[in-house]
């Protein structure tokens, strides 16, 4: 039977009302622009986003005798969550009132003359005292102490779900004094939960298409030959069972484009709305990113030469404790390497070049150890248009001739910034379709045969490939928008939405709703996809606590049954982490239990360690910049920085240091160390200014260790900026090679800023993600790290200026040739020195407890000096498990002093200790590192890690 059901059958028992043609109010949709709720909004603040506009306060309680336009305009609001089929949720007092449902087939609801008029259908409900079910509760905890009115169990709900919807409350005199529409994800997701087949399926005869959108009304497909072709060759309406979509066609219809029609009743227009839409399966689109490629990912055609292969050459991973992260965007690699032809700069294509500058030092990082390469954003982003003529450009001399603390830079870039070719890429339209921008030609499949080109180059060059996946959040909602997908298809479910039925915009925009099945589903379809048709080697997870827990423990187990034989990719060895940062709706799990770094542990799972990355610059990206740490001189070389008296800031270094030992033992919940005031304690009974625990993981796999990303300034940057004005560049360097040794040589995951390697500077931009390509520069022929290329942009950065300006103005400041060269040195080795030995990559919590020791501990004998052992058995002798056939026992010394220190301790002595031989045969200062075994005395020079082994 037809979907378009005879309202007299949605209910037996309906009680029918007179059918008024209304005279209703509409919402007029502003164009919001968002502002971010952390450092690194990631899209252009000039694209406009259509956001509904939302109440904090429940209409109920403006007015005791509310008129009938703030009755009419409660209906923009969904205060009411219809939550199972027998039960609607309503934070309302009914008191002696009643309580009814009203739906319109035609969107016609409206309040006049104190009742609710123009519908369809008109269902009493029964206020029970019972409360919300437990599991209600738990799938909506936001919603607890909501009232509880219950349904006739006769409801026709698919075709009710499919209406207009609203509630209201009428007293005892008949008159109507609250009034909302609806939420309806928990129905839909009772009654329209659904696991089949979605998106473009191919058979040997024929393509089939599935949409999942059970409140649309009507779908078709428009079908066009090319994306040139202004009219479809073909117009397809597909049918409808249970909520899910589908149509048949030939199998010419492959290489042909087409979008939905879908018409739906859309919440923020109170109207059935006929949205034209991209299919969320999408796996390729046309160049203008308005029409769906009907592409088979299985086809032969779309294949590079040995990529069904690709899996047997791909570099060994042993375990997850082996993996090193180098974060990298796809433009910033080549975009202005002289030594990529013009027309493959910053695409895809450049990583398949085998002598370019890049190229050549991608494989420098892999003989020293890097094992994985992080690519931001690489689905369909909104900010870049794919076509590439349509890009608006600056004249490289133009900005040359400026002087390198000039204002004009960041006004030319910023004139231009969201029509260039440049964005980090934040802002997704559609998670399963390679960026077009970043192709040589972004219609047709070529977006998707480069990028696999690429995926095999780097793997070839013996790195695996991690993606960086957006799920948190969506560019664009709303019935116009281009961008616009998930929010036609189904409108009011994809999207988190508040108490008053607005989006929740914490993590920027758009929040998306992972507790919901469908977008848990939507979330582990593209992840498989991207790992068995793109054979992707691992996945960061943006703002991953904003994902529900039960989501992320379903892509680890969906990742890791996939098989060599069933799917051609070896799932065990794909890594995930993410940011688990715990805010916004989701916080304290206001949603659900969340992803956030606490509620990771042992779940194997990673999450950044921002701790460790504070100890070590001093302060958090959302404090004062010029706040020291443990690397920037806190204490030993004070800025002039007001932190309070003497003993305070060593009080500060102390509690820095702490927080950077419990980092390097993988930041574990129950390592055991000596704190500054001498006491054992565990991990998580170290503290951070917030009272909040400083080791929460379970095992090494579950810390990722950083101490700069994409986010905020560079690592150089940031040290330029703490440092004392009058220290040299060659100090600077020391600090910067210093910071990445704390990470290179700790438990857990090391993660590296492309860059961090060479000194690179953004000339001090906080927020580079829509800087372009000038602030963004990477030189792989080490002539420039991109000191002094103006003031930053003036958005994020203009409060800073008075202080960045005076240090883009010295000279001093800018780093040469030879200390670039030095730096990748320096940090080849140290990936040298971490995978000479398993030592520093310890596989469980109780080998960490086991063998790492801290020494320099207590009350500090040497300020700031930090001393780590890490001991090996021996074969044959009971205890400890021998693990590196080459060295028994290491030490490792950080002295973020300004001068050489000594440091003797009697458990240390009478070893067969030596210099590191990669640190004896360096050219840095590291080589004069000394150690007396009589003694048991270390001398280390001034802002220097020292590596000693001992020989078996």
């Amino acid at each position: 039977m037809s979907a378009l059901l005879s309202f007299s059958s949605i209910f037996a028992h309906s009680e029918l009302t007179r059918f008024l043609l209304p005279t209703q109010s509409r919402l007029q949709l502003s164009s919001l622009t968002r502002h971010p709720h952390r450092p690194g909004l990631k899209f252009g603040a000039s694209r406009s986003l259509n956001v509904r506009c939302c109440s904090t306060m429940p209409l109920q309680n403006q007015s005791s005798n509310p008129s009938s336009s703030q009755l009419q305009d409660s209906l923009f609001y969904s205060r009411a969550f219809w939550v199972t089929k027998s039960i609607i949720a309503w934070n309302v007092d009914a008191g002696d009132g009643e309580c009814y449902l009203y739906a319109s087939r035609k969107a016609a609801l409206c309040v006049a003359d104190d009742e609710i008029q123009g519908h369809d259908v008109k269902i009493k409900l029964e206020r029970t005292n019972c409360g919300l079910p437990q599991q209600v509760i738990e799938k909506f905890p936001h919603i607890r102490d909501y009232a509880a009115f219950e349904l006739p169990a006769t409801l026709n709900f698919q075709s009710l779900v499919k209406c207009q919807l609203a509630v209201g409350i009428f007293n005892s005199d008949g008159r109507c004094t609250s009034a909302t529409g609806l939420q309806l994800p928990g129905i839909l997701d009772e009654l329209f939960s659904y696991t089949g087949p979605l998106g473009a399926v191919f058979a040997t005869e024929a393509v089939s298409l599935y949409l999942w959108a059970p409140t649309a009304q009507a779908v078709q497909a428009l079908i066009y030959k090319s994306p040139s072709e202004a009219d479809p060759v073909e117009i397809v309406q597909l049918k409808e069972l249970d909520g899910v979509w589908s149509a048949k066609g030939p199998r010419h219809w492959e290489g042909c484009y087409y979008v939905y029609e879908v018409s739906v009743y859309h919440p923020s227009t109170l109207r059935i709305e006929k949205c034209v839409s991209n299919d969320p399966y999408a796996r390729g689109l046309s160049a203008d990113g308005r029409q769906t490629l009907l592409v088979n990912l299985d086809s032969d055609d779309v294949k590079p030469d040995g990529w069904d292969n690709l899996q047997n050459e791909k570099p060994n991973l042993l375990s997850f404790s082996d993996v090193s992260i180098y974060e990298l965007h796809v433009r910033d690699f080549s975009a202005n390497d002289p030594s990529v032809p013009h027309e493959i700069q910053g695409g895809y294509f450049a990583f398949t070049l085998q002598d370019s500058a890049g190229v050549q030092h991608l494989k420098r990082l892999s003989s020293a150890g890097i094992t994985h390469v992080h690519l931001l954003p690489t689905y369909q982003f909104a900010s870049v248009e794919d076509e590439k003529h349509k890009w608006k450009h600056i004249d490289i001399e133009k900005l040359n001739s400026f002087p390198p603390d000039s204002e004009e830079q960041q006004a030319l870039i910023t004139a231009i910034q969201n029509e260039d070719g440049y964005n980090w890429g934040y802002d997704p339209v559609l998670w399963g379709v390679p960026k077009g921008s970043y192709a040589s030609n972004a219609n047709g499949p070529c977006r998707i045969v480069e990028f696999r080109k690429m995926v095999q180059a780097l793997n070839r060059m013996g790195l695996r490939v991690v993606l960086d996946v957006v799920y948190n959040h969506l560019h664009a909602s709303g019935h116009f928008d281009d961008f616009s997908v998930l929010d036609k298809i189904v409108p009011g479910y994809f999207l988190r939405r508040n108490a008053d039925g607005g989006i929740e915009n914490s993590t920027c925009v758009n929040n998306t709703a992972s507790e919901h099945f469908m977008v848990e589903r939507l979330i582990l379809d593209d992840l498989k996809c991207w790992a068995v048709h793109y054979k992707i080697d691992g996945f960061r997870f943006d703002l991953m606590g904003h994902i529900m827990k039960r989501t992320m423990l379903k892509a680890k187990s969906l990742l890791n049954s996939l098989s060599i034989d069933k799917n051609g990719v070896e799932g065990s060895s794909i890594y995930i982490y993410g940011e688990g940062w715990d805010f916004g709706e989701v916080a304290n799990n206001g949603r659900g239990t969340n992803a956030s770094q606490f509620n990771l542990f042992g779940t194997g799972i990673g999450s950044f360690n921002d701790r460790i990355r504070d100890a070590l610059l001093g302060g958090s990206p959302f404090g004062h910049p010029l706040h020291q740490g443990f690397v920037t001189g806190l204490y030993l070389e004070p800025n002039g920085h007001e932190l309070g008296d003497k003993a305070n800031v060593e009080r500060m270094l102390t509690v820095s240091k702490d927080h950077i030992q419990v980092g390097m033992a993988a930041n574990l919940k129950d390592f055991v160390l000596t704190n500054c005031d001498g006491k054992e304690v565990k991990g998580s009974e170290v503290l951070m200014h917030d009272r909040k625990p400083v080791g929460y993981a379970s095992s090494p796999i579950e810390t990722v260790n950083y101490v700069s990303a994409h986010d905020n300034e560079t690592l150089f940057d940031i040290i330029s900026l703490k440092t004392p004005k009058d220290i040299s560049v060659e100090e600077r360097c020391r600090m910067n090679h210093l910071a990445t040794s704390v990470i290179a040589l700790s438990q857990g995951i090391p993660f590296f800023h492309a860059g961090d390697e060479m000194l690179r500077s953004k000339s001090i931009d906080r927020d580079s993600y829509n800087s372009g390509d000038w602030f963004n520069r990477l030189d792989f022929n080490y002539n420039s790290n991109n000191w002094g290329v103006g003031l930053p942009p003036k958005e994020k950065n203009e409060r800073n200026w008075p202080l960045i300006k005076p240090r883009l103005a010295d000279p001093s400041y800018k780093p040469q040739k030879s200390h670039i060269l030095a730096a990748v040195e320096n940090f080849s080795n140290l990936m040298r020195i971490r995978y000479s030995s398993p030592l520093f990559r310890l596989r469980t919590a109780n080998a960490i407890q086991e063998r790492v020791r801290f020494h320099n501990a207590g009350p500090s004998w040497i300020p700031g000096l930090i001393v780590m052992s890490i001991e090996d058995g021996h074969q044959g002798v009971p205890g400890l498990s021998q693990l590196d056939p080459i060295y028994s026992y290491i030490v490792v010394i950080i002295n973020p002093c300004p001068t050489a220190v000594s440091f003797a301790n009697l458990a240390l002595r009478a070893k067969s200790l030596e210099l590191h031989p990669v640190q004896m045969n360096s050219t840095d200062d590291v080589k004069n590192s000394t150690y007396d075994a009589s003694s048991g005395c270390f001398n280390v020079p001034a802002r220097t890690t020292s590596v000693f082994v001992e020989p078996r």
